[in-house]
């Protein structure tokens, strides 16, 4: 994100003395540029100017040589006599092993105290025989550039006649003392990725007078040379334009001739560079980012011996490489665009770059460079952001192309390193100038300025509108065509709507909504009042959502967890053991996926609780017990259509297309046991999950929402085929539950004997009961006890004995509960006897004698009636 130095952003607007990073910030955030952080200073502490007053050189056993060097600080000065090492002179002593200064030189020194940057604190210690009371610093110990090999000798860097007296504070002089704000820009922001975008919100949020240095008059000598024929010559020749749009609209180039290849950048120029997050590199190079920085445009530097007419702007072609200056050869695509060259008259047979992206090695300037080719072009930004990310190259360049540069800024921008390259490197700007501008203006824009108000909901008084609108650097004029045009008095504050021309550097404004943002940014955001909507009676959660959060509450409190995972899978139904036939095998696939190992979403809950799973039990969960209720997609029956754009409304027959082609996603509810259900204790051995615990929880969501759950054998992937079960509702097998197989616990590390149900739970809530459960009242009479065992065939389920009872009970039947199973000689051979304890209770008296045993007769003959049970004698 872009840095934001105060002294730099002050050359474009005026920034009172005094102000600070978080007041800079506080002016910043009013019109919508979010604060990233605020960088420290790269140097705290003593940080003065020294001027070496003798040095005592000697060679050591490595053959090194050190200096001990007497510095005059100043006031920070040791008295004479006194200090670690007495001198008669005021001054301080420093071990110094850099060879490129002398005694008479005025030096950069960090006192004790000093930190510098990496958190290297200096302070006075023994060395080489001496105690070194200081450090004199090098460019690099101060991370102004890479430079190591030797120190910072003023009289070099800043002149003889502007070295400062001994004891002046260099971090002022350095630039190293100030706070740097740090933005985020919004990808529709992308001109706040210079001072001259940033300058401009400034100067809308404060009403701070904002000088464009991005127009031709206000260039240091005052416009641009017009175009001329002995130009550098430039084509474009886009055979495949994506999306229809050109990739090069605007080409200037620019010819400085004969600069002193070792001129150094300026300081005040590296300076900014390092506080904008860029490593200094050379002249050539430093001036062009620093003009983009500044300006907002992109610059590339070539060395003119290596470049040969015509410059070509092409679409790659299947043999085409690049090595671009991370030195890294590229293998190009057919939909990048290319920088191109032609030696030897070959038209446009080199590649010198990806354009908007990264130059490449061939033609970079280097250290022999006198000659030097500067390019200032608009790249498609389309173009420019698929080949940034294809290549994964995120350059200073693309960044800004992709985000939208302004078209008029080329040839000022580009006049700019022409006048630096003169004026820092002794070169001669060549009246050559080549300018092919095929750009277009940005298209108007009818605005009605009531819109305003009635999307903010802010009374926004029509002149206000059209003021900020020219603030930002619209063009207004009277709508001719209007429906309230004005009576031809040319007064566009008037009445009606008014044709807005957004400025060439805003493409982000392209329809009347972008406007009314604009005028409820500027206004002010906290203009806008926060109005609670009233809620219409009746809201609040649908039966739907209730009968959900219950089910989640119920399976809680049955003992397990919920948990939430991501509903992308990869190769799990391999995993899973899954028939090549079975339909959870046709998932729908993603045209970009977060993961390429998981490029389709789930068709069943299971695909991903089972790994949420493995990963808990392998960081240590031994029980485990977890739930998810979530979608899943199935996209059986698909029918996919074309989306019919979004200028007109769809009509019905479109929008029918369209939901037809939505995959079906239905809710289900999946959970996985494993470990022991039941722990050890004092009271004996524990009990491991076993299918009969998964059964159980599926019962438990089930009877939740008012459903019973019909249990029948069944075998199914990815399931034990001897121990699961069909969850069945009204005939529809609605779900399963069980122990997996053996095969999938080992392909998906999870423990032996791993447990798991799964619950379409859309149609298990389809099936519950539409009316409320009404609640009975509580009985105050006393309760009747009665045990009966019946004799049934060995061969009869236990469930339609105790619903026979039940039955036959009737509604004095508080609770029937099965509590005993006895089978033996006493009963004959293939018999079983089934003891039912009934809890009886009338809601208006207390039962009597003859009732209860009224009550035991009418068991006996029901039970035998329905399954040929005989009261146990």
């Amino acid at each position: 994100m872009p840095y934001v130095p105060q002294e730099w952003l002050a050359e474009h607007v005026a920034v009172p003395a005094g102000t600070t990073a978080a007041q800079l910030a506080a002016d910043l955030v009013k019109v919508g540029l979010e604060p990233e952080r605020i960088v420290p200073p790269a140097v705290t502490g003593p940080l003065v100017v020294g001027h070496v007053l003798t040095m005592d050189t000697q060679t050591q056993k490595n053959g090194k040589p050190i200096s001990y060097c007497r510095v005059d600080v100043g006031e920070h000065n040791d008295a004479p006599g006194t200090g670690a090492e007495p001198s008669d002179l005021p001054s301080r002593g420093i071990i110094c092993g850099a060879t490129n200064f002398r005694a008479g030189d005025h030096v950069v020194v960090a006192l004790p105290g000093a930190v510098l940057p990496g958190d290297f604190a200096i302070a006075a210690r023994k060395t080489y025989g001496h105690v070194s009371d200081g450090m004199i610093c090098s460019m690099r110990e101060l991370g102004l550039g890479e430079d190591h090999s030797g120190i910072i000798v003023l009289e070099d860097l800043l002149g003889a006649e502007h070295v400062p007296a001994p004891g002046t504070d260099a971090l002022g002089l350095l630039g190293l003392g100030a706070e740097v704000l740090e933005i985020n820009v919004t990808p529709d922001r992308g001109y706040c990725f210079a001072m001259r975008g940033v300058a401009r919100e400034y100067s809308h949020s404060t009403g701070a007078p904002f000088t464009d240095r991005g127009l031709p008059g206000n260039l240091p000598r005052g416009g641009v040379p017009a175009p001329t024929a002995d130009g550098f010559a430039v084509e474009v020749d886009d055979a495949a334009p994506v999306n229809g749009a050109v990739g090069c609209d605007r080409f200037v180039t620019r010819i400085v001739r004969g600069i002193d290849p070792a001129a150094p950048s300026p300081a005040w120029l590296k300076e900014r560079l390092t506080q904008a997050g860029m490593r200094p590199i050379s002249l050539a190079v430093d001036v062009t980012n620093y003009v983009m920085l500044d300006l907002g445009q992109p610059l590339h530097a070539y060395d003119l011996a290596k470049v040969s007419a015509p410059i070509v702007v092409r679409r790659a072609s299947a043999s085409d490489r690049l090595t671009t200056l991370d030195d890294v050869e590229r293998r190009l695509h057919p939909e990048d665009l290319l920088i191109t060259d032609s030696p030897d008259g070959a038209r446009g047979s080199r590649v010198l770059g990806l354009a908007g992206v990264m130059g490449g090695a061939e033609t970079e300037v280097s250290g022999t460079t006198t000659d030097v080719l500067i390019e200032a072009a608009h790249f498609d930004p389309v173009s420019v952001a698929r080949t940034a990310r294809r290549h994964k190259l995120p350059s200073e360049a693309a960044k800004r192309f992709e985000r939208g540069v302004d078209t008029a800024l080329q040839a000022v921008a580009a006049q700019r390193v022409v006048d630096l390259l003169v004026e820092h490197g002794g070169g001669t700007a060549d009246p050559a100038v080549s300018d092919l501008d095929t750009t277009t203006p940005p298209a108007a824009i009818v605005f009605d300025p009531a819109e305003a108000a009635r999307l903010v909901g802010v009374a926004y008084p029509r002149e206000r509108v059209l003021d900020l609108l020219r603030q930002i650097g619209c063009q207004v004029a009277p709508d001719a065509d209007g429906p309230f045009s004005p009576a031809g008095d040319g007064d566009d504050d008037a009445l009606g709507t008014v044709v807005v021309t957004p400025p060439t550097w805003r493409p982000d404004l392209t329809g009347p909504a972008h406007l009314v943002e604009e005028v409820a940014r500027l206004d002010g955001y906290d203009e806008i009042p926060s109005v609670l909507p009233a809620a219409p009676a009746g809201r609040g959660l649908t039966v739907a959502q209730r009968q959900r959060r219950d089910v989640a509450r119920a399976l809680a409190e049955h003992g397990l967890t919920q948990v939430l995972s991501y509903p992308f899978v990869g190769d799990v139904h391999d995993r899973l053991g899954l028939p090549a036939d079975d339909p959870r095998r046709r998932a729908l696939r993603l045209v970009n996926p977060l993961a390429d190992d998981a490029p389709a979403m789930r068709t069943s809950l299971l695909d991903t609780l089972l790994d949420t799973a493995r990963r808990n039990v392998g960081r240590g969960a031994a029980e485990l017990a977890v739930f998810e209720i979530g979608l899943v997609t199935r996209p059986d029956g698909l029918v996919p259509t074309e989306p019919p754009g979004v200028h007109r409304r769809p009509t019905d027959a479109e929008l029918a297309a369209l939901h037809a082609a939505v995959p079906a996603q239905p809710r289900h509810v999946a959970g996985v046991l494993a470990g022991q259900q039941v722990p050890d204790g004092v009271w004996g051995p524990g009990r491991a999950s076993d299918w009969a615990d998964a059964v159980q929880a599926a019962r438990v969501t089930a009877r939740t929402v008012g459903v019973e759950l019909t249990v029948r054998a069944g075998a199914v992937a990815p399931w034990h085929p001897g121990r699961c079960a069909e969850l069945v509702v009204d005939g529809r097998v609605v779900g399963h539950a069980g122990e997996l197989h053996p095969k999938v616990c080992a392909a998906l590390e999870l423990p032996a004997r791993t447990v798991a149900f799964e619950l379409d739970l859309d149609a298990v809530l389809a099936a519950s009961p539409g009316e409320p459960v009404q609640v009975a009242s509580v009985s105050t009479f006393p309760l009747a006890k009665e045990d009966v065992a019946l004799v049934v065939d060995a061969a009869v389920p236990a469930a339609q004995v105790l619903a026979a009872v039940r039955d036959g009970a009737g509604e004095l039947a508080e609770e029937v509960r099965l509590f005993d199973v006895f089978t033996g000689e006493q009963l004959g051979e293939g018999k079983k006897s089934l003891a039912f304890a009934l809890r009886l209770r009338a809601p208006d008296r207390t039962l009597t004698a003859e009732e209860t045993a009224a009550v035991r007769e009418r068991v006996v003959e029901v039970a035998g009636a329905r399954v040929g049970a005989v009261l146990r004698s």
